[in-house]
């Protein structure tokens, strides 16, 4: 719909639909506010159940646990593992690095890692039968041409 303000030189346009129920429109008026009731707050904080309060078996001074301790289980493992032996090994298997394992008697074993687990390496010698090791009878472990006549 057109229309000419008098007392202006403007023209106002007025843009709705005669035939347009503007009743039932959303977009005509507001949606009324809610008005939140005092009874209707709701508590936000999580609920966990009850457990049973762990208890140290070490001590029985009757100290609580603290909150660490009561969070991670009790592992016979070291909690900060770095895995730097495993990525040592590896290293030297995909490189088939010379290794020299020099075991707890004295005795010296040369050749290359082929695989390793948790308790022991597989040695892969020139010339020889492999030969698998224990973890528990190495001295120490280097690579064959960093000794330099030392021992």
């Amino acid at each position: 719909m057109l229309a000419r303000n008098p007392e202006s030189d403007a023209v106002i346009v007025e843009l709705t639909d005669p035939m347009k129920d503007t009743g039932n429109s959303a977009a005509v008026g507001r949606a009324p506010e809610r008005v939140p009731e005092a009874d209707e707050f709701v508590s936000r904080k999580l609920i966990r159940p009850s457990l049973g309060t762990p208890h140290r078996s070490d001590s029985s001074n009757g100290q609580p646990l603290t909150s660490a301790e009561q969070r991670l289980p009790k592992r016979g493992n070291a909690i900060e593992q770095t895995h730097a032996e495993a990525f040592y090994f590896q290293k030297q298997m995909q490189a088939r690095t010379p290794m020299v394992i020099v075991l707890k008697d004295g005795e010296e074993v040369h050749g290359s890692i082929e695989w390793y687990d948790r308790n022991c390496l597989k040695i892969n010698r020139a010339g020889q039968p492999n030969v698998l090791i224990y973890k528990q009878s190495i001295h120490y472990i280097f690579k064959a041409g960093e000794n330099n006549g030392r021992r």
